[in-house]
């Protein structure tokens, strides 16, 4: 017995020992607690009830070189109402006036706000949407409401601001234009000029502390940020809008008649380099044209006719021709090896001085020459080109330029055909602005600059940082040689493949090019048809290169037809100085899709203001410039062009009205 109870007795002290080591466990944690990580355990405490989020700083806004908005900061409003922090004397004195006042501005019943409001005060609904997306002027007056005027804490009102970025000018140049987006993880994503520039538009971020409350949402804390949110600078580009809206529809009109697979154009001026104008449009599978790439800019190939200037004016310099070196051409074909090099014309040209070769485009006659006169030194000719500037990127601001090729011997992917394939501009790649850039070397007598997008940045009136025109080349041939070359090139448009583009109102000088799109016995034959040149000829202003992928064949794939007429109609608005009102006769057929579509877009400019237009039949594009300049919200269904519009013609409209579009 006495066994069993000492026993008994020996559990009994194992159990409060137990607890008693238990107790001074549970006691040195509350010390460590309290005491030693109290401060940490308090602030993983405060970050689950209270945090800090990030304001985002408004970007700064992006000009043409004419002060025209291209893109701006909008910031938008979403109000809320938490119904628990009211007292109920002020919610019964001011819930019917308050209801009244949302009424007459957002036009729902007074009964619709008076139900939601006492509802969320019956459900302790602290976080109840009241509207989105208000612009300034809008929320400015909703915060004088009865009972928001109370502020947060006594009044319930609850305002988180967003900014959105907006394009005034709407889809045209809108990869040009591009943008800046970060993610989760903080890395960037970079698109045109807003991408080039996202540092000086960018600005610095502002704090706010928000509260968490119910259904994990968060509450700002108080009427004021802890961090104000410093904006970014603006930037002046040097685009022209309307040189802009005049090579996007050139293009635009083009494409569509060829129903081409994508096409670029590219305007520069040939003294600064200042790119005016960069359009870039690629084909939907429902057959519309939109912004898809920055062609101009990122897609290298094979430039095709357009490299025999580069090809003529190697030669040149390097003394091995003349003007007037003759070339058999005979009768149109010329065996390399294995592979045959055609001329366009059945038959081919007969003998032919350079000059002639270069103005009707012989591929028979410049591979002959090129191969006459490099084939023991083929590295000569490749080093001329280098020296040129041709093998190397021109260092655009703008990310993705394309990767410039020019085969050199020994390479892996030289063969005995590489040599004179090159003289035609196969087995060669340039990005449409690369070529552009040697053109407006030739215009300027031999000096490359560099093709720039940005004039300067500014805070408002302020110039913080200037950029200047930058020479990548001052001489990449003689003054001699550039003048052969642009005599030439005026032959091309007065006499040669061109000279269906001849004006007499001013001269044009250019090359056109013709290239196949793709390789293979078993693949249908695909081509890319442009035209690079300048204009006026005899002092040029502007620099202008027009690439267009995969015309259909059965309606037409040469340069001359396809490209040329696209330089045509931009030269000719620009020159005659009329950016806006199209009344012009040119030469060369027009897309007249594109034309009174141009044409009714500026009429219903100038005459609405206030009242509706009629915009049916009108294209996407222009029906969103048109209505946002007038400062409606536009919401569209479908693509194509405006079969439907929810405001009828001739009905006042109102400032950041909602018009709804419906297009086929």
């Amino acid at each position: 017995m006495a066994i069993k109870e000492k026993n008994i007795l020996n559990r009994l002290y194992f159990i409060a020992a137990c607890m008693f080591v238990f107790a001074v466990m549970v006691l040195i944690k509350l010390i460590n607690i309290q005491f030693v990580n109290g401060d940490i355990y308090r602030e993983k405490a405060q970050e689950r009830v209270f945090k800090t989020f990030d304001i985002p700083a408004n970007r700064g806004n992006l000009y043409d070189s004419n002060g025209n908005l291209l893109a701006t900061s909008v910031p938008k409003y979403d109000i809320r109402f938490d119904a628990l922090t009211v007292t109920d004397k002020d919610f019964r004195e001011q819930v019917k006036p308050l209801c009244e006042a949302l009424s007459k501005e957002f036009g729902k019943p007074t009964s619709y706000y008076d139900k939601i409001i006492r509802t969320a005060r019956a459900n302790k609904n602290r976080y109840l949407l009241i509207r989105r997306n208000l612009g300034y002027s809008q929320y400015m007056r909703v915060k004088e409401f009865p009972l928001f005027s109370f502020g947060a804490n006594r009044g319930g009102l609850i305002v988180e601001q967003r900014t959105v970025r907006e394009h005034p000018i709407g889809k045209i140049a809108e990869r040009t234009v591009g943008y800046e987006r970060r993610d989760e993880n903080g890395y960037y994503t970079r698109v045109g000029l807003e991408g080039a520039y996202g540092s000086f538009l960018r600005g610095k971020d502002g704090k706010r502390k928000k509260q968490k409350i119910a259904k994990n949402q968060w509450k700002p804390i108080g009427d004021a940020n802890e961090v104000e949110p410093q904006d970014g600078y603006d930037v002046v580009s040097t685009i022209n809008v309307n040189v802009q809206d005049i090579a996007h529809h050139a293009l635009l009109g083009q494409l569509e008649k060829f129903e081409a697979e994508h096409g670029t154009v590219v305007v520069m001026e040939t003294k600064t380099g200042e790119i005016k104008a960069i359009s870039n449009l690629g084909r939907t599978k429902a057959g519309k044209y939109y912004e898809k790439l920055n062609y101009a800019v990122g897609e290298s190939h094979e430039p095709g006719s357009t490299f025999k200037l580069m090809t003529i004016v190697a030669a040149l310099e390097d003394r091995v021709i003349d003007s007037s070196y003759v070339i058999d051409t005979e009768k149109g074909q010329v065996r390399f090896y294995d592979r045959i090099v055609r001329d366009s014309k059945w038959g081919g040209y007969g003998k032919i001085s350079a000059a002639k070769a270069f103005e009707l485009s012989s591929n028979t006659a410049f591979a002959k020459m090129i191969d006459q006169n490099y084939k023991d030194n083929p590295r000569r000719f490749v080093d001329r080109l280098i020296n040129m500037g041709l093998g190397e990127r021109l260092g655009l601001s703008i990310k993705g330029e394309g990767v410039p090729k020019i085969p050199y011997p020994g390479d892996k992917d030289w063969y005995g055909t590489t040599l004179p394939w090159m003289a035609h501009g196969y087995g060669v790649a340039l990005t449409p602005l690369q070529t552009l850039a040697f053109y407006n070397a030739i215009a300027n007598d031999g000096e490359m600059v560099k093709p720039r997008f940005i004039k300067e940045v500014k805070t408002w009136d302020k110039t913080r940082e200037k950029f200047d025109r930058e020479i990548l080349n001052p001489t990449i041939c003689s003054k001699e040689t550039a003048r052969i070359a642009q005599e030439m090139m005026r032959n091309v448009v007065k006499r040669g493949t061109a000279d269906n583009i001849n004006t007499d109102n001013f001269l044009i000088a250019g090359k056109t090019g013709t290239c196949w799109g793709n390789y293979g016995k078993d693949k249908e034959r695909e081509y890319i048809s442009s035209f690079a040149g300048y204009f006026p000829a005899d002092n040029p202003i502007y620099s202008c290169i027009v690439v267009i992928h995969k015309p259909n064949k059965e309606i037409g794939y040469y340069g001359n037809e396809v490209a040329a007429p696209v330089f045509k109609t931009i030269a000719t608005k620009i020159y005659n100085d009329i950016p806006v009102i199209d009344e012009v006769s040119p030469l060369v057929e027009e897309s007249n899709l594109v034309s009174k579509s141009y044409d009714a877009y500026f009429e219903k400019a100038q005459k609405y203001k206030t009242i509706m237009p009629n915009v049916k039949g009108m294209p996407a594009m222009d029906v969103i410039s048109l209505l946002e300049n007038m400062g409606l919200k536009v919401m569209l269904k479908g693509s194509g062009k405006v079969v439907k519009q929810s405001i009828e013609p001739g009905v006042k409209i109102e400032l950041n009205q909602t018009v709804k579009l419906e297009l086929s």
